[in-house]
């Protein structure tokens, strides 16, 4: 794993294990199975988010957190371990009013059964609040002890901007920690404004779906059919001239250094300027392996152009 980074005052390992399959395509024992390897490679850092995995048939949001919850009260590791969860789009606390974000966060308490949250997170932006109420809120449960780093997900750069602005002149807790979409196959969302807001405000930046949904693991391929929950969205990006180039690219740099695609997609991320800790999940052990190399292995100058190129 590779070394811990900081994110304000908590220090996180260099893979954010992603609790969104928690529940849903990963049942308890398998992901307990999962988090216990996580840990045991030495990692420390686990998002989830109130939202998980209400899309699913017969599910109301919250799944993923009380499996999270259920396994933090088992392996009794609470204080070593990073959790962060995200407030704004489970179906019964939609948006981002100040008294949604309280309930919410008593809600995400409740079912991690612990009584702080290491990192919150917005989930998605809500522009028919002010910043202001925002922040407020989300500084009133720093001032009570119930979280004690907060982030943004999904905002934009002038958003992000007037939030941090708020912070430094009314003296409340501040963003510290972003949570962007980036990977080989989406880079211009973040890429530009967003990344030069966030380096310089010194944010820590967790990019999610950093494997493009499985694409970047190599398994798409065209003529191949994938079981898996995400297989339609995963492989749309083969009818694409760029998701070809990629691949391509992923093939030859994995050959060259005898890992998995996965490995270097994630290992591309990891070496950008400003991330801090690229984000991805696993429904077993097995897939988690290359996760993990992907954060300790370096690549070249060579093969940092050769993928960006590819994905221009």
């Amino acid at each position: 794993m590779a070394r811990m980074k900081p994110v304000g005052e908590l220090q996180v390992s260099g893979l954010c294990l992603g609790g969104n399959v928690f529940g849903w395509t990963a049942d308890e024992a398998a992901s307990f199975a999962v988090l216990d390897a996580y840990t045991a490679a030495g990692g420390n850092f686990i998002d989830t988010a109130d939202a998980y995995s209400a899309w699913a048939p017969g599910h109301t949001g919250g799944e993923s957190e009380t499996v999270l919850g259920r396994w933090l009260a088992r392996c009794g590791r609470r204080d070593d371990l990073v959790v962060a969860t995200k407030v704004g789009r489970h179906p019964e606390l939609t948006g981002l009013s100040a008294a949604t974000i309280k309930a919410a966060a008593d809600a995400s308490l409740r079912r991690l059964g612990v009584d702080h949250i290491d990192l919150y997170y917005t989930h998605f932006d809500d522009e028919s609040v002010e910043v202001a109420e925002i922040m407020t809120a989300l500084d009133d449960l720093v001032r009570a002890g119930k979280v004690r780093e907060i982030g943004a997900s999904n905002i934009s750069p002038a958003r992000l901007e007037a939030s941090l602005a708020f912070s430094a002149r009314e003296n409340t807790a501040r963003y510290t920690a972003l949570q962007p979409r980036y990977h080989l196959m989406s880079r211009d969302s973040y890429e530009g404004p967003l990344a030069e807001t966030a380096a310089r405000h010194h944010l820590a930046v967790m990019p999610y779906a950093a494997l493009a949904g499985g694409f970047l693991t190599g398994k798409y391929r065209p003529g191949t059919t994938v079981d898996s929950s995400r297989a339609a969205s995963a492989a749309r990006h083969l009818d694409t001239p760029r998701g070809r180039r990629v691949l391509s690219a992923l093939d030859t740099v994995a050959r060259a250094h005898d890992v998995p695609q996965a490995t270097i997609a994630l290992a591309w991320v990891a070496a950008q300027p400003t991330i801090t800790a690229p984000l991805a999940s696993a429904r077993t052990p097995a897939q988690l392996t290359p996760l993990l190399r992907g954060t300790t292995l370096t690549l070249t100058p060579e093969d940092l152009t050769a993928l960006a190129d590819a994905s221009a």
